[in-house]
């Protein structure tokens, strides 16, 4: 596994799609940066990280030609496999909020941003983009974020976090080589962040209203339950969950 450490960077994710343009890189490979100062968000947001003190790295994972039409597999078991892992290194509760960012106490821990760059032969390479708030301290007023070392009063080792994440990102891959999206998609679901609750939703023209949500299709499209136990599905920019 190449793993290529950098002082500061706009973007892992920016970094590692330009290397590919000109390098023939082996599955896996992984760009850490210390500072990350322009990294990339759902929705074309920034992911701001404070310098030193938290985990940014992207990971390049290549997929066959006939895994087009399962990208949302690889979406599904990169949550999976962070929130588990989180899980197991502070024994606290971590779960997903749609469709993959990483939540424990109602905070905002991690953020995931997967880039698929599909190619002529119709092979894919998927630019997976990790930040978790490892060990900062202090968030702006109103934010929702946390960080492990807030939750768990101790500061975490980073590279000891790396390699326990990349550890189990390769293990759900070959998962899925092996054919078990099936099962990933279980777990995945299971940790659905306000699953089957009233919660509250708005549309990208400011529309706001109440709903459940109750599952999340193979495509990766929310499914939320209405008045009179309606279904309606929503892809990512046609609805945000509030909270």
């Amino acid at each position: 596994m190449n793993i290529i450490k950098l002082d500061a960077i706009a973007s892992t994710n920016t970094y590692l799609r330009e290397m590919l343009t000109t390098c023939d890189l082996e599955n896996f490979t992984t760009i850490v940066a210390e500072n990350q100062f322009a990294g990339k968000g759902q929705r074309g947001t920034t992911w701001l990280s404070e310098a030193g003190s938290n985990l940014t790295f992207s990971v390049l994972m290549k997929s066959k030609p006939e895994a087009i039409a399962s990208v949302f597999d690889l979406n599904a078991m990169i949550a999976l496999c962070v929130a588990t892992t989180l899980k197991k290194i502070t024994y606290l509760p971590f779960f997903i909020k749609w469709p993959n960012d990483i939540l424990s106490a109602n905070k905002k821990i991690c953020g995931i941003l997967v880039e698929n760059i599909i190619r002529a032969n119709g092979e894919i390479f998927s630019i997976v983009g990790i930040g978790v708030n490892v060990n900062q301290r202090h968030f702006p007023e109103g934010s929702n974020g946390s960080s492990l070392a807030l939750l768990t009063g101790a500061k975490k080792d980073k590279d000891e976090l790396l390699q326990a994440l990349l550890d189990a990102l390769k293990e759900g891959y070959n998962a899925l080589e092996e054919g078990q999206a099936d099962e990933l998609w279980k777990a995945y679901k299971a940790l659905l962040y306000r699953r089957d609750v009233v919660s509250s939703f708005e549309k990208p023209n400011g529309y706001r209203f109440n709903a459940i949500i109750r599952d999340v299709t193979p495509y990766g499209k929310l499914v939320v339950e209405v008045e009179n136990q309606k279904q309606e599905e929503f892809a990512l920019k046609e609805i945000r969950l509030l909270y």
